[in-house]
């Protein structure tokens, strides 16, 4: 009988893992035949996150990366923010745990960004940020994020709200513990109004050392703030490195 047991249980962990790569194959699926319908450009964003933990809930963060968000073009982005989370989950604890926020049922953000551009007027940008974090069944754990900004720039100013799904599963490859990810985020902008963009991406976290970790991502963003509509797809790449 306890073998009977044991059995069932790897042939449970084993379909599981095989129902979320095939998520993130449809995923793939999905966004392709968009891409060669209407193809307008390709990019590559670097990106690189420091966190420096102040206590046990509270650090500080700063993140410097190029971004091509919303239609907008390239332009560089660069800022600190302040992160509290709060109350632990055990069921969010992972084999690789690097960033601890990623443990906790909620984490809260606020922050400033300066995004300068060589073609457009440069941007002053405070953000707030909450997201909750949910485990769900076969491991995997779903997050929600909800992001306001307060965009200013050459005397005028606008908001914007960010609503991002996400779901990830880490897996175990031998004695490694890396976590593929899939999400979709969607854009709501007051100049125009409207919901303006979706963007849909798929990447994996790659644990490095004990304060090091590399995330790399495909995402396809459908930008409707103004006809005829913009498509935009890029490879990402971010280094987080965590204090």
């Amino acid at each position: 009988m306890l073998r009977r047991s044991l059995i069932g249980t790897r042939d449970s962990a084993h379909h599981a893992t095989y129902n979320f790569w095939w998520l993130l194959v449809l995923l793939f699926a999905t966004l392709l035949p968009c891409s060669a319908r209407a193809q307008e450009s390709n990019e590559f964003l670097p990106e690189i996150d420091f966190f420096y933990k102040l206590d046990s809930n509270l650090r500080l963060a700063f993140q410097a990366k190029q971004t091509r968000e919303n239609g907008n073009p390239t332009q560089a982005e660069i800022g600190p923010s302040l992160d509290f989370y709060w109350r632990p989950l055990k069921n969010l604890i992972r084999h690789e745990q690097i960033d601890d926020a990623r443990t906790r049922f909620i984490l809260l953000s606020f922050g400033y960004h300066y995004l300068p551009s060589p073609s457009q007027a440069t941007v002053n940008r405070l953000l707030f940020v909450a997201m909750p974090r949910f485990p769900l069944m076969w491991k995997i754990v779903a997050s929600d994020r909800n992001r306001g900004e307060l965009n200013f720039s050459e005397g005028s100013h606008s908001w914007r709200y960010r609503n991002r799904l996400q779901f990830e599963r880490e897996v175990t490859i031998r004695s490694y513990h890396p976590t593929p990810y899939t999400n979709v985020e969607v854009y709501y902008d007051s100049k125009y109004s409207k919901w303006t963009s979706t963007v849909l991406r798929a990447g994996c976290q790659f644990p490095i050392q004990k304060h090091t970790e590399f995330d790399a991502y495909y995402e396809h963003q459908n930008n409707t703030k103004t006809p005829p509509n913009t498509q935009v797809n890029a490879v990402g790449a971010i280094l987080n490195l965590y204090f």
